[in-house]
């Protein structure tokens, strides 16, 4: 009994001595290890996966910075190059178009007209003076415009360039609104002169026998016919072709007719113009209207026809010179 509780208490402190021995080894080497307080440790596998992560990162991140930048700059490259493409397009449209334009390319070689009655072709051409020079590109429409706007008959121009080689004037002409019996040689004669809507003396119209008359278009007697005919224009009215109308009488017999708006304006045969006040109507079936000034025109108007239509066929004199107190005579 002696013998074994001997040995085991010999193992036993054996024991214990080893534990200790390997206790004060693991402290001796943690001691040894320099000590980072509040980081962590890493192993060398944990370090070996972040290295490895962090270097693809920044890897893909480069790529997709480097691919961003050349898709910049083709783009800008792209941008300049079209700009500068346009730039050089733009200089040779010009150049071509200078060069065209002070060439003798499209130079006129026609003149056409259209509109004219009672002008000829010829004249408006002679009038227009277009330039042997003059191409359709270099036209001066202005110069030409104004010289044919000397022309009383002549109210609008349109120019038309019709390629390679012709220039079209188209006319807009003033018509005849009536026929003025001017006198003339101290009251003496009579002259009929034409004249337009605004005013405008159009021309002297001489006899239709006579040979003057056979250098005049057919139209403006056609016309002079078919228009009224204002007459008692006191004499010393002076018309001057391409002026305007400055008697006021004729003017107030002008806007008479022009300010009609039912077919009485076409019953208008004649004007008594002796003054503003006693202008007198003459219509084509006899009746005689005192009008008076062109004051409430659309009024006095209105009562001529409602006597007219009340005493059809036996009605001879309206005075409507007062709107509101009219007097007329029947047959």
């Amino acid at each position: 009994m002696t013998s074994n509780y001997n040995r085991k208490s010999s193992f036993s402190g054996s024991r214990k001595v080893s534990r200790a021995r390997a206790r004060s080894r693991v402290a001796e080497r943690q001691a040894s290890r320099p000590r980072d307080y509040g980081q962590p440790i890493y192993t060398q596998q944990d370090f070996s996966r972040r290295s490895s992560s962090s270097l693809r990162s920044t890897r893909i991140g480069d790529i997709h910075q480097v691919s961003r930048t050349q898709r910049v700059e083709k783009s800008y490259r792209n941008y300049v190059t079209k700009i500068f493409a346009g730039i050089v397009a733009a200089a040779l449209v010009l150049m071509v178009g200078i060069l065209v334009y002070n060439s003798s390319l499209f130079s006129v070689e026609n003149v056409r007209v259209r509109g004219v009655e009672h002008l000829t072709p010829e004249e408006m051409t002679d009038l227009a003076a277009v330039p042997s020079n003059t191409t359709l590109l270099r036209v001066n429409e202005a110069a030409i415009k104004k010289r044919l706007a000397e022309e009383p008959w002549v109210k609008e121009v349109d120019l038309k360039r019709v390629f390679p080689d012709t220039l079209e004037l188209v006319i807009t002409e003033r018509s005849i609104a009536a026929v003025v019996e001017v006198p003339i040689d101290n009251a003496q004669k009579m002259e009929n002169w034409a004249i337009a809507s605004d005013g405008m003396w159009l021309m002297a119209i001489p006899p239709q026998d006579s040979e003057e008359a056979t250098l005049i278009s057919p139209k403006v007697y056609e016309d002079a016919a078919a228009v009224l005919k204002i007459t008692g224009v006191p004499y010393g009215v002076v018309p001057l072709v391409g002026t305007h109308c400055a008697d006021e009488n004729v003017n107030n017999a002008l806007a008479i007719v022009a300010g009609f708006t039912t077919e009485l304006a076409d019953q208008v045969k004649t004007v008594t113009a002796t003054g503003t006040e006693t202008t007198t109507l003459v219509l084509y079936n006899g009746v005689e209207i005192a009008f008076g000034n062109s004051r409430d025109i659309r009024a006095k108007e209105r009562v001529c026809l409602e006597l007219m239509e009340k005493y059809a066929g036996s009605i001879t004199y309206i005075n409507v010179r007062v709107v509101d107190r009219p007097t007329w005579r029947s047959a």
